[in-house]
C-alpha cells in the first residue's frame, strides 16, 4: 500500500501511481473505497483520479462496479526489457515444447524473492495450474522457482530458506531438505516438484543462461507442468534442456 499520498502537495502522478500500485496478485479488483484506502487518498480525490485513469484506459470498471487494471497498462508492461527480449526469443521454443507435449509450459524470471511468470502456454490436460502471466509465486514450491532459487544470490537464498510457507501437504518447509534439493539442481541441471504448489500438478524445470557483462549467468527458467513425472521425466527434461540451450544461444549478450 502507498503512503503519504494524501498529504497536501502530492503530485497528480504520485497519486495515480499510488492508485495503480494498490492492485496486486491478491487484489485484482477493488471498489472505490478500497482503492482510496490502499492508496492513502481521500475518497473524493481518488474518485477524480480514477475517472481519469478509466478515461485513459489504465483502469476499467467491471459490471459490479469494481475497478481493475486496464489493457493499456498490460500493453506497457509488455514493453519492459525482460518481457520484450526474453519473451520474443523464447516464444518459438515454448511453442515447440507445447506442440510436443500439450502440457502447460512456463517461462519465468526471479523478481526479488519470488518467481515472476513472463509467459505461459496453457495445456489441454486437466492439470490445475495457478500461475498467470505477470503473476508471482513463491520460489520454494514451484519448479521454475526452485531453479531460480538455486542460482540466486546468497541473501535471496537466505531469506527464502527462512520463510518456507506451506502451500500443500507436500510443500517442502524444512530448510535442510530444500537446501539439499538446490544443491542437486545445480549438479543435475533441473528441478522437480510433486504437488508442492497445487495438488494434482507436478513440474520439471531447467535454467536458461545468458551473457551478462561477458559472464554466463542464469537469467530465467523454463518449465512444464504435468499430472505425473513417474514415466516422462527424462524425456521432458531432455526436451526442456534442448529448448533452454536454443533460447540461450538466441539471446543477445549484454
Amino acid at each position: 500500500m502507498a503512503g503519504n499520498t494524501g498529504r497536501p502537495g502530492a503530485s497528480v502522478i504520485s497519486r495515480a501511481l499510488a492508485l495503480l500500485s494498490a492492485f496486486d496478485q491478491h487484489h485484482r479488483s477493488l471498489t472505490l473505497t478500497e482503492l482510496a484506502e490502499r492508496a492513502d487518498l481521500p475518497t473524493a480525490t481518488a474518485y477524480r483520479q480514477i475517472n481519469e485513469l478509466v478515461d485513459g484506459g489504465a483502469l476499467i470498471r467491471n459490471s459490479s462496479g469494481e475497478y481493475m487494471i486496464g489493457r493499456m497498462i498490460w500493453n506497457l508492461g509488455l514493453l519492459a526489457p525482460v518481457q520484450t527480449g526474453l519473451r520474443e526469443v523464447a516464444s518459438p521454443f515454448l511453442h515447440d515444447i507445447y506442440a510436443a507435449t500439450r502440457a502447460t509450459v512456463h517461462l519465468a524470471v526471479r523478481e526479488g524473492d519470488r518467481v515472476l511468470y513472463v509467459d505461459r502456454l496453457s495445456g489441454h490436460a486437466s492439470v490445475p495450474v495457478v500461475s498467470k502471466v505477470g503473476s508471482t509465486l513463491p520460489m520454494h514450491c514451484t519448479g521454475v522457482g526452485k531453479v531460480l532459487l538455486a542460482y540466486a544470490p546468497a541473501d535471496v537464498h537466505a531469506r527464502a530458506l527462512a520463510a518456507l510457507t506451506r502451500v500443500t501437504p507436500f510443500t517442502i518447509t524444512q530448510p535442510v531438505r530444500l537446501n539439499e534439493q538446490l544443491t542437486r539442481i545445480r549438479r543435475d541441471g533441473y528441478a522437480t516438484t510433486i504437488e508442492e504448489m497445487t495438488l494434482g500438478a507436478c513440474s520439471v524445470a531447467v535454467p536458461i543462461t545468458g551473457g551478462i557483462g561477458g559472464e554466463s549467468k542464469v537469467i530465467a527458467a523454463l518449465g512444464i507442468v504435468v499430472p505425473s513425472l513417474k514415466r516422462d521425466r527424462p524425456r521432458l527434461t531432455a526436451a526442456l534442456h534442448v529448448a533452454a540451450q536454443g533460447i540461450s544461444r538466441s539471446m543477445p549478450t549484454t
